[in-house]
């Protein structure tokens, strides 16, 4: 009886760390939220602070951020039309999430390279 409440508590516990990882894992998505907090707002602006992202790829995880409550997407009815990008209040509370792993990807660089190199750096 009891491994199966062990496995019960297990499946508990990750539950919640696999519905945030489906959230923001992937390749782009961290890197498109910290776009948007640095005010990159166009897509273009977007485009162009991530090396190797293509539109495609940024047109497809723009729209799973918003689907996600993440980011506002704007259209100004204008000549031309103005299409911007904003992180809602609701990204804010990955804020602690982004600066832990921040740290642990610091710690961990300095764990398998050693001191700070350019050769660590480069990778």
């Amino acid at each position: 009886m009891g491994k199966q409440n062990d496995h019960k508590d297990c499946l508990q516990a990750l539950r919640p760390i696999r519905d945030t990882l489906d959230i923001i894992s992937g390749k782009w998505k961290l890197q498109i939220i910290i776009s948007l907090n640095a005010g990159n707002r166009r897509f273009t602006e977007i485009q162009r602070s991530i090396p190797k992202l293509t539109p495609k790829v940024l047109a497809k995880e723009l729209k799973e951020l918003e689907q996600n409550g993440l980011l506002t997407r704007v259209v100004t009815e204008d000549y031309p039309v103005l299409i911007e990008y904003f992180p809602t209040d609701y990204t804010s509370t990955l804020s602690d999430v982004v600066e832990s792993l921040q740290l642990w990807g610091e710690n961990h660089r300095k764990h398998i390279f050693g001191s700070t190199t350019a050769s660590a750096d480069e990778n």
